[in-house]
């Protein structure tokens, strides 16, 4: 998510709750959106360790109502809606070009026979509205971008615990046995068990008269406000893509380290790109994303120089992890490079550890 498409950023119906909380604002994706409230350190260990709320009202929610709806997704991504037989299940998927580039990631959900919701990147909204529109030319799908709707996203191991308190009995119990990848309608709120940080938590969407109020709410239930920056590192420890970052239409699921979210079966399932990566998989992806763990003292950053034994690679996006103590990275390098690697960093060649992502999950370090 890098470019804007707005001269002029918009708000979101929190931006005002931002300013109250100290929030450093900056544009991003065309909003006016906060990077922090303080320390982004302090507000990466508030998520890690209790709960922490970001504002993600910025991205795009797409509703899918008609009689060839499940049809048309089938076509349209390269997971399989199919899977999806239960209300409110949620689903992982890129959308790709006919070269088999990822155009977005993004989740869909299944709601109901007939209707599916989607959530698409901000940066890619133009994008991705054309996309889509071009290819529902011929089904009987009905598209509707939900502006009406808010998203708040509460993560950390208290999340679910500090949320489901403001639910009242019922919404309560709901919400407390709601599955992972999972979402409930409960009144006029969407609540999925769904999130980018690796830690438990929900994203609710809910009409954006309302989300100043459940944002108020969950400040009182001791539910922090997190910024851009955290919500970065985060998913970064967690292994998460970035659009844009760690892939984009000149990049394929199966060198983005997105193979388990291509649904081969039923092999007659004409998806868009398909025949592209399966010539890509026949002859064998040249690159792949894998995890970088720095053993020398440095700064993993995006576009730095991978050195190796099977030739060079590039890191897609690097920080210090405040979790680990330690810098990591995600890279695209050859396919047969395995072990160890030599980062290139003013000038020098820094050691690093080639891993498997993600590095953290539910608090726990994982390398």
């Amino acid at each position: 998510m890098s470019d804007t498409e707005n001269s002029k950023s918009q708000r979101t119906p929190l931006y005002d709750k931002h300013v109250e909380a100290g929030g450093k604002m900056v544009d991003f994706a065309g909003w006016e959106m906060p990077i922090n409230y303080g320390s982004q350190v302090t507000e990466h260990k508030q998520v890690r360790e209790d709960a922490g709320m970001f504002d993600v009202s910025h991205m795009v929610v797409l509703d899918f109502k008609g009689t060839q709806v499940k049809v048309f997704l089938q076509h349209l991504l390269a997971n399989d809606v199919a899977k999806l037989k239960d209300e409110g299940k949620a689903l992982y998927s890129g959308m790709l070009n006919k070269n088999g580039g990822v155009i977005d990631d993004l989740i869909v959900y299944y709601m109901e026979e007939g209707f599916y919701r989607m959530v698409v990147n901000a940066a890619t909204r133009q994008n991705d509205l054309k996309w889509i529109l071009e290819q529902l030319e011929g089904y009987d799908v009905d598209l509707s971008e939900r502006t009406d709707l808010s998203m708040i996203a509460v993560q950390g191991p208290n999340a679910r615990k500090k949320v489901a308190s403001l639910l009242g009995n019922i919404g309560s119990k709901r919400a407390h046995t709601l599955k992972p990848f999972f979402g409930m309608q409960l009144d006029e709120s969407f609540i999925a068990r769904t999130g980018y940080t690796g830690e438990d938590g929900f994203e609710i969407m809910l009409p954006n008269e309302q989300a100043p109020g459940l944002w108020d709410g969950l400040l009182s239930a001791g539910v922090k406000p997190i910024g851009l920056g955290a919500r970065d590192t985060l998913r970064l420890e967690a292994g998460m893509n970035l659009y844009g970052t760690d892939m984009d239409e000149s990049i394929s699921p199966l060198a983005a380290g997105m193979s388990w979210t291509i649904a081969w079966e039923p092999s007659d399932r004409d998806f868009i790109g398909r025949s592209a990566l399966e010539k890509e998989k026949a002859e064998g992806s040249p690159m792949k994303l894998v995890g970088l763990v720095l053993e020398d003292k440095g700064v993993l950053r995006g576009h730095q120089k991978v050195i190796t034994d099977h030739g060079d690679g590039e890191i897609t996006s690097g920080s210090f992890s405040p979790s680990l103590g330690v810098s990591v990275a995600l890279a695209r390098i050859p396919s047969e490079a395995k072990d160890s690697c030599h980062v290139e960093i003013r000038g020098k060649q820094l050691k690093a550890r080639i891993v498997r992502p993600p590095f953290v999950r539910n608090g726990k370090s994982l390398i």
